[in-house]
C-alpha cells in the first residue's frame, strides 16, 4: 500500500479492511501462508509494517472480520509495544555500561556503538561518581565490554586498548 499524502493531508479512514488515524494504518490482507487473513500495522511514514499478525475470519468463514474501533485500538497498542521493545533491544545492543570500584573511587565505564554503514565504531568512556567524564577513546565497533576489558583499560591509564 502506498500513499502520496503529505503530513498535512492525513485522512482518517474507517473501512472494513482499512483503518487509518494520524499515526497508524491497519490493513487486512490475504495471508500468503494459508487461506486465512492477516492484518498489517504500519506507522505513518514507514515503508514496512511494524506488525503483521493473523486476522479473524468473518461469519461466512471465507472473508475477514471487518475492522472496528476496538480492534484498531488493540492493534495500535500491540504494534506500539512491538516498536518500543525493538527500540529497547537496539538501545541495549548499542549502549553498554558497567561500574568498577577502583582505588580512586567508583567509575562507570560506557561503550556506545555508532552503527555507521561505512565505518562503524564505538566510544569507550569513563565517568566518575560526580558524573564527570574522565576519559574517552574511540575503539572498534567489535570491542567487547566486560569487567576484565574495562579493568584493563582503567589500569592502563585509559590508553586506547
Amino acid at each position: 500500500m502506498s500513499t502520496n499524502l503529505s503530513d498535512d493531508e492525513v485522512t482518517t479512514i474507517q473501512e472494513p479492511r482499512l483503518w487509518r488515524d494520524e499515526r497508524w494504518t491497519a490493513q487486512v490482507i490475504k495471508n500468503e501462508d494459508d487461506d486465512g487473513w492477516a492484518v498489517a500495522m504500519t506507522l505513518a511514514g514507514q515503508a514496512e509494517p511494524a506488525l503483521v499478525g493473523p486476522w479473524t475470519m468473518g461469519r461466512d468463514k471465507k472473508n475477514p472480520k471487518p475492522l472496528d474501533a476496538a480492534a484498531f485500538h488493540t492493534l495500535v497498542k500491540t504494534a506500539s509495544e512491538v516498536l518500543r521493545r525493538h527500540e529497547q533491544q537496539l538501545h541495549a545492543k548499542l549502549h553498554k555500561s558497567l561500574k568498577l570500584d577502583t582505588a580512586s573511587g567508583r567509575i562507570q565505564v560506557l561503550l556506545d556503538i555508532v552503527p555507521d554503514e561505512d565505518n562503524p565504531y564505538a566510544l569507550l568512556s569513563a565517568v566518575n561518581d560526580e558524573g564527570e567524564q574522565i576519559a574517552q577513546v574511540r575503539v572498534p565497533a567489535s570491542f567487547r565490554l566486560s569487567e576484565a576489558s574495562a579493568s584493563a583499560w582503567v589500569e592502563n591509564e585509559f590508553l586506547k586498548p
